[in-house]
This record gives structure tokens, sequence and C-alpha cells, in this order.
């Protein structure tokens, strides 16, 4: 019965942490389980709680909660070029590097198509110190 509030608090410390909202519906279920260890002993039956009271709250509450902790997330400067056009500096060869001139700034690109210098390019996503791009279609 008490080894359920180990496994709370240690779900609750990993929770403090990482600070991930990951182990919090954890602790939830071995709370769960804590509860029904004082209807019976069968810990078959405790487990079978943890379980399905932990994907539970996971399913039905995870999304709720991200939709109001994540909602004040800022795109620095660098992610505000991510779907904007930019010029093909050089040509870019398909896994090999290039440069592309975007918003008053020059990128190192790769693509996975070839890209000819002075072609409209379109910014996918930043990954490190390169922008991945498409061509832009006309």
């Amino acid at each position: 019965m008490y080894q359920w509030l180990i496994v709370i608090f240690g779900f609750l410390i990993i929770e403090a942490l990482t600070m991930n909202l990951i182990t919090i519906w954890f602790a939830f279920g071995a709370l769960c389980a804590f509860v029904s260890s004082y209807f019976t002993s069968n810990l078959l039956i405790q487990l079978i709680v943890f379980m399905v009271t932990t994907i539970l709250s996971l399913v039905f509450t995870k999304p709720i909660f991200h939709k109001y902790i994540n909602k004040n997330i800022e795109k620095t400067n660098f992610d505000m070029i991510i779907g904007k056009t930019g010029v093909a500096t050089t040509d870019i060869i398909p896994l090999k590097k290039g440069r592309v001139y975007v918003e008053g700034k020059d990128w190192m690109a790769i693509s996975d198509v070839e890209i000819k210098k002075d072609e409209k390019v379109k910014v996918l996503k930043i990954e490190g110190a390169k922008i991945i791009v498409e061509k832009k279609e006309k």
C-alpha cells in the first residue's frame, strides 16, 4: 500500500526537476492506485487502476494543459523568416550547402532539390546556423 506513496513522490520529484508536464499524470495514476489499495490488496487491480487512470488523464488533460501553457510562445527574429521568400546567391545542389539572401541577411542554405543562382526560394525551417529552403512556386 505505501509503496504507491513512494511512486507518487518519485514521479513528483521527476516532474519538479524536468517541468515537462509528463510525469505529473503518472503521479496522478499512482495516487489513484494508492486509493484503490485501501479497497483491495490485489496488486494486479492496483496496477490496472494505475495504468488506466494515467492513460486517460494523459489523453484527456494533456492537450488542454498544453493549449493554455504554450500559448505565450513568441517567435524570435530568426523564426520570423520561416515561410518568407529569399533569393539564392549561389547554386544549391541537393544536400550541399549554398547561400540565400532573406530579409536583409545572408544565410547558409540546403535543399532537397537543385536551385540555381538568382532563383526565388521559400524558407521551410531553420536547423542550427542553416536554413532549409525549397524553390518558390511562380
